[in-house]
């Protein structure tokens, strides 16, 4: 391992430790982990990703999400609130939450997210023909992040 490498291992520690607020003893556990290391390796390559959900069908939806409507995440699976449309119902967050956690976790081990095979979720309301009010269903993408 070079200089270099020495110096990157020690800042990527300190930056995680103050950003977990963990003390020194939950450092040491989080860094027997060999998972916790190999994840922050890969930090950059999930930063360059945007994951982009967007609603392909729409009726009934009492938070007027209409097909079209996109919620855009950081390749951790951070909603970024200032793309995203003004009102999220939370139930469509919820349903969309094990493609997202797919999507990061098929980054991490250098798959294409976008090869995911269910890349489809639906709110769970049932819809009026089932006796609920409406549903909407969304389908993810992953993109390269755009430089603002």
């Amino acid at each position: 391992m070079g200089i270099r490498d020495v110096a990157w291992s020690a800042i990527k520690w300190k930056f995680i430790k103050n950003r977990l607020g963990y003390n020194d003893e939950e450092m040491k556990i989080f860094r027997e982990n060999p998972r916790n290391e190999d994840v922050l390796n890969i930090a950059p390559e999930v930063q360059k990703k945007t994951i982009i959900v967007e609603v392909v069908d729409s009726h009934g939806c009492n938070s007027q999400h209409k097909v079209g409507d996109e919620f855009y995440f950081d390749g951790a699976g951070n909603l970024l609130t200032k793309l995203c449309p003004k009102r999220i119902c939370v139930y469509a967050l919820n349903a969309i939450t094990m493609q997202i956690f797919t999507a990061g976790e098929l980054i991490c081990a250098g798959v294409d997210p976008n090869e995911m095979r269910f890349k489809r979720a639906a709110c769970f309301d049932v819809g009026l023909e089932c006796g609920g009010w409406g549903r909407i269903a969304m389908e993810i993408r992953v993109e390269d992040r755009k430089k603002a």
